[in-house]
């Protein structure tokens, strides 16, 4: 399956499409977590998963000659980059979608000068921790927003190297 990488608006039609696709991923997995939680601790963790357009650095989809099949985010929270909303569909899952689409998040943080790309998912997503692993992420403490509201959060780390991505890929 080939692939291309664009970078959109972050209210671009696609995005918006594989967004509401991912919500419905994340209500299937954390759904039965989240069932007898009382009404307030919801919408508090509605309010800590919520991103405004001006958090966001970046966006960008994957697609193919089938339309749209990935999606990813960097945000700016506070004085940290972080990764969100990476999805890729099912149908093209396997493919190096997925990590072609968090380089682009650490580069972009790389280059905006973080020191390091910052995320929260949780034990429901082992595919997403699996490739954050593999990436060279590495756990560390249940950060804010999320504290309070979802503190059985696995966040992770990636400390960053400040030479460009495709110099170090390069060197390998």
């Amino acid at each position: 399956m080939t692939y291309q990488i664009l970078e959109v608006a972050v209210d671009d039609s696609r995005a918006a499409m594989l967004r509401a696709a991912l919500d419905e991923d994340l209500g299937r997995r954390y759904g039965p977590l989240n069932r007898d939680e009382p009404a307030d601790v919801a919408a508090a963790r509605i309010e800590a998963l919520r991103i405004t357009p001006d958090e966001v650095v970046s966006t960008w989809i994957a697609i193919t000659d089938d339309g749209p099949v990935g999606h990813v985010m960097l945000r700016r929270l506070g004085s940290e980059w972080e990764l969100k909303r990476l999805i890729v569909t099912s149908a093209a899952r396997g493919r190096g979608i997925g990590r072609a689409l968090t380089e682009r998040v650490i580069e972009r943080a790389r280059q905006g000068g973080a020191q390091r790309v910052i995320l929260q998912t949780g034990v429901p997503q082992p595919e997403s921790i699996a490739l954050y692993v593999s990436l060279g992420f590495t756990p560390t403490p249940v950060y804010e927003p999320y504290r309070a509201t979802m503190p059985n959060s696995l966040c992770f780390e990636l400390t960053l190297d400040p030479r460009p991505l495709d110099r170090l890929i390069a060197r390998s």
